[in-house]
């Protein structure tokens, strides 16, 4: 095997592009979610300025219906996922004492394909044929009759992307059952860790799921199918099903990992031990069981029937119970502790009573026969975002500013991130409270516009200036970010007095992690040693040789084959007045050149293995003065 010296190693541009880092990745998902929450995000802002008036003109009804759709789609698989993804690749590996990823190539093939996929779907506002039948694609409003060519970009950008959100699942799956340091069993994971595992195994279960729909949609909008033409034999509530069979458990493929940040961080800044761990771990998995039984309760309208709907409100509500141990056992965490007011925490404590709020009105909603008063209205619109803004994205940016410094070695200033604190968290209640009282009040949802005098004018004027504090929020953050990201490296290992293994290297961390594995002696690895007067952990090996895998190209190339394969099916049975044009995407050579490339890559990578290469003992102490 080569040594260190002897690999090539990229530096630049170069280095980001073929990177198998897990760290590295974890930096590229946090920008690429970044990206997309600030897209999303935009488009929520212009959805919200055409309802700020009755009668508004600002934005036309097609393209609202647009806007609605990209933003819904957006914000879930291309915003939330990967940031949530983020915080996996970066942290994950480092609580349980791992050099990597158990398969780091798999680890950049997964964003890569994510990062594309969200490409493709963007694309469809240059290309003039923008997805418009909502964020679930309801058939027939998504089928070949009735959805414009843009649903061909959000079936297939979804299809790339979901590809890679699975083998990454998949990939940290194996990661925390095979990597765990010496002593890290399974009931002595932090619970950031064990909320991924959960989120983990959720995503190779529910990703099939849509996978299939998404499937049986592109056929019969590209080949002529008629899985959902019920004129055909096909049945369009198939496609709900299979689409909130999915749906559901992605809600707590999402706010999982929330819970996991938010019960780091109130340990952490209460300066005691997390209340009742071994309940909120099987809370946790209680949580991820019962989400693959409560598919129905988004389908009460569709006529299930009575049996089939009381069964689906017993399972929903009964979800509020595992929730509710973890409400209390942060409440009992807080209760009594030496808490610290750091914008992280504040974060992580205002998520509480948020996310409570919007389990509340889940419970509302599971009552069948409310339900049907509620649904498709502005009240289930204002649960949603509590449960998705309020919770999991409180608890991402809890998690940034928690995390920040380990990942890039340099602390975000507090005070700009209590300023983007309040401007957010206010700006927030004012959005979306006010929009359960539209719902009830009868204001139904995904409407371009109103009539004035019906009592909800004054409300979503409220609701838009919401909107714009969030706005003005996020952009004090980014400024943050700027000013942060042009000081030097400076921040110590252990900036928090923190619990957990991450903390016991430096910030940011070297190449391979841990110079040696530790040994892990009890529940919060780091305070265990140091109540016994310890800085360090005690290893479990010498020092020595560590093997580490190469850079590779190849994940990049493999996704821009799927890519140009995505266009190429888009496009086979669209008329083009080239007719070269035509010759290429009439007999679908472009898709099958897309797949091909995808293919010799595979083939590529089972020809040549990477067999990576040692970092030396020398070599390390002198990496680790760099850092």
């Amino acid at each position: 095997m080569a040594h260190a010296h002897q690999v090539k190693r990229y530096r630049g541009i170069m280095d980001w592009l073929t990177t198998v880092d897990h760290k590295k990745i974890g930096i590229l998902y946090l920008i690429g979610g970044g990206f997309f929450f600030l897209v999303g995000g935009f488009e929520a802002l212009l959805i919200r300025i055409q309802l700020m008036f009755p009668e508004m003109g600002f934005i036309p009804a097609h393209t609202f219906n647009e806007f609605i759709t990209m933003h819904g789609t957006t914000m879930i698989f291309f915003a939330a996922m990967p940031l949530i993804f983020a915080f996996m690749n970066a942290i994950v590996p480092l609580q349980i004492g791992a050099r990597d990823v158990a398969f780091p190539f798999v680890n950049a093939l997964g964003f890569w394909l994510f990062f594309l996929g969200g490409i493709l779907l963007n694309a469809s506002w240059l290309l003039g044929a923008v997805p418009d039948a909502g964020w679930t694609a309801y058939v027939p409003l998504s089928g070949p009759d009735y959805g414009s060519g843009g649903v061909n970009f959000y079936v297939l950008g979804l299809q790339i992307a979901g590809i890679g959100t699975l083998i990454g699942g998949i990939n940290f799956l194996v990661t925390i059952i095979n990597m765990r340091a010496p002593g890290m069993s399974f009931m002595r994971m932090p619970l950031f860790t064990w909320t991924a595992f959960i989120t983990s195994a959720l995503i190779l279960f529910a990703f099939p799921a849509i996978t299939v729909g998404l499937v049986l949609l592109m056929f019969d909008r590209l080949f002529g199918a008629n899985f959902f033409d019920p004129a055909m034999g096909g049945n369009v509530v198939l496609w709900q099903h299979l689409f909130w069979i999915f749906g559901h458990p992605e809600v707590y493929i999402l706010i999982l990992p929330a819970f996991g940040i938010i019960s780091e961080i109130v340990s952490t800044f209460a300066s005691k031990r997390l209340f009742g761990y071994s309940s909120m771990v099987f809370a946790t998995v209680l949580i991820g069981f019962l989400g693959f039984m409560v598919w129905a309760h988004h389908m009460f309208t569709t006529g299930l029937g009575p049996v089939a709907n009381s069964l689906f409100s017993i399972a929903t509500m009964l979800i509020a119970v595992p929730t509710g141990i973890k409400i209390f056992n942060w409440i009992f965490t807080l209760w009594g502790g030496h808490i610290r007011f750091t914008t992280a925490s504040l974060f992580a404590m205002s998520f509480i009573p948020t996310f409570v709020m919007g389990g509340i009105t889940g419970v509302m909603l599971a009552v069948a026969p409310a339900d049907f008063q509620f649904h498709d209205t502005y009240f289930v619109v204002a649960h949603f975002h509590y449960v998705i803004v309020g919770g999991l994205m409180l608890g991402i940016f809890a998690g940034i500013f928690y995390w920040w410094p380990k990942m890039f070695g340099r602390m975000l200033d507090e005070t700009l991130g209590k300023w983007f604190f309040w401007l957010f968290f206010i700006g927030f209640h004012l959005t979306f409270f006010i929009q359960h009282i539209l719902g009830l009040q009868g204001m139904p949802r995904r409407v371009f516009t109103y009539m004035g005098g019906q009592g909800w004018d004054i409300s979503n004027f409220i609701s838009t200036i919401g909107a714009f504090f969030m706005t003005i929020g996020t952009i004090v953050f980014l400024i943050n970010v700027v000013i942060t990201s042009n000081k030097p490296k400076g921040a110590p290992a252990d900036p928090w007095d923190g619990r957990t293994l991450e903390w016991t290297i430096p910030s940011p961390p070297p190449e391979y992690n841990f110079k040696q594995t530790p040994i892990v002696r009890g529940l919060d690895a780091l305070w265990v040693e140091k109540s016994e007067g310890r800085t360090e952990m005690t290893p479990a090996e010498p020092v020595g040789s560590i093997h580490m895998p190469s850079a590779s190209i190849l994940p990049l190339i493999m996704s821009v084959g799927l890519f140009i394969a995505g266009f190429g099916f888009m496009y086979a049975n669209n008329p083009f007045e080239n007719t070269f044009l035509l010759f290429i995407f009439e007999n679908y050579i472009l898709a099958i050149g897309g797949v091909g490339i995808t293919l010799v890559c595979m083939f590529l990578r089972s020809i040549y293995d990477d067999a990576g290469f040692h970092i030396e003992p020398e070599e390390q102490e002198e990496k680790g003065a760099r850092v």
